[in-house]
């Protein structure tokens, strides 16, 4: 499978910012705001939705590295969207450019790359952890 030509693709996902998605509630913080964790799956959402169409039958992505920064807080009842840049492909792993921003600026940026991997035997290999 060639995804050289999958450089530059990108995909944009928007999500409305509820008190499940706060630093309180999925224990990462005290205080009321979008939490870190939830920003970082908004961000890696973005990512594999880019290139899931490119992606033969049976082959899936799965994060293996998140580098980002949290710039700035933003309240329960805002929108946050984030975007993700394919900016490289070496073998059977996607790098991608992060971006994400709320209705005031940017939030979040960084980095993160994916492995392309056959579904059914990564799914079957992580299940076997539960054998003898």
């Amino acid at each position: 499978m060639d995804l050289s030509q999958i450089i530059g693709l990108t995909s944009e996902v928007t999500m409305l910012v509820g008190h499940n998605d706060t630093a309180t509630a999925l224990g990462s913080g005290t205080a009321p705001v979008l939490a870190t964790p939830r920003m970082a799956a908004l961000m890696e959402e973005a990512a594999w939705t880019a290139i899931e169409q490119e992606l033969e039958d049976g082959v899936s992505s799965v994060g293996i590295s998140l580098n980002l920064k949290h710039l700035s807080a933003t309240p329960v009842g805002m929108e946050v969207s984030a975007q993700a840049e394919v900016t490289a492909v070496e073998g059977k792993t996607v790098t991608f450019s992060l971006k994400a921003w709320d209705q005031r600026g940017l939030i979040g940026e960084g980095s993160h790359v994916r492995a392309l991997v056959d579904e059914e035997k990564f799914v079957r290999r992580c299940y076997e952890k539960l054998e003898d």
